[in-house]
C-alpha cells in the first residue's frame, strides 16, 4: 500500500506535467512543463528514481484549467538543486484557481484557500533553460 501511494503521486505529477503517458517510466527521457515564478518553464523527467528531494515543488491535487506543476526555485536559483524534487501536495478548499508561483501558493495556504501536505514524495525532473537565457 505505501508504494502505491507514491506511484498515484507520481502519476498525477507527470499527467500535470503534460508528458506523455509511460514516458517518465521509460528507457528515454520524458518531457513536460512547469510553473515557476509565474512563468512556463521546460523540464525533462530522466528514467530514474531518488529517494530524498531537496527542492519544494507543489503538485494541485483538485486543479483549475491549464494548471502545471510548480517549481520553487530553478537553475540561476543559489538554493536550485538540480530538480531534485520534495513533492508537496496542495488541495483547494475553495473553488480552485490557477497557481503559478510558489508564492501563490504560500499566499492561498495563508489566505486558507488550500491545504499543504508536505514532503509526500520525490523525483528526479531538471529544469531546462529556455532561450535567451
Amino acid at each position: 500500500m505505501q508504494k502505491i501511494i507514491p506511484m498515484a503521486v507520481m502519476a498525477g505529477i507527470v499527467a500535470l506535467m503534460i508528458i506523455p503517458a509511460g514516458s517518465a517510466f521509460a528507457a528515454t527521457p520524458g518531457f513536460g512543463m512547469l510553473y515557476y515564478e509565474g512563468e512556463i518553464v521546460r523540464t525533462v523527467v530522466p528514467p530514474s528514481e531518488i529517494k530524498k528531494g531537496l527542492d519544494d515543488f507543489y503538485l494541485v491535487t483538485n486543479p483549475a484549467a491549464n494548471q502545471l506543476g510548480i517549481a520553487a526555485v530553478a537553475p540561476g536559483d543559489r538554493d536550485y538543486h538540480g530538480g531534485h524534487w520534495i513533492v508537496n501536495e496542495v488541495t483547494f478548499n475553495v473553488a480552485p484557481y490557477l497557481l503559478d508561483s510558489e508564492q501563490a501558493v504560500l499566499d492561498a495556504e495563508n489566505a486558507g484557500d488550500v491545504s499543504i501536505n508536505r514532503n509526500v514524495s520525490a523525483f528526479l525532473c531538471p529544469i531546462q533553460p529556455t532561450r535567451g537565457n
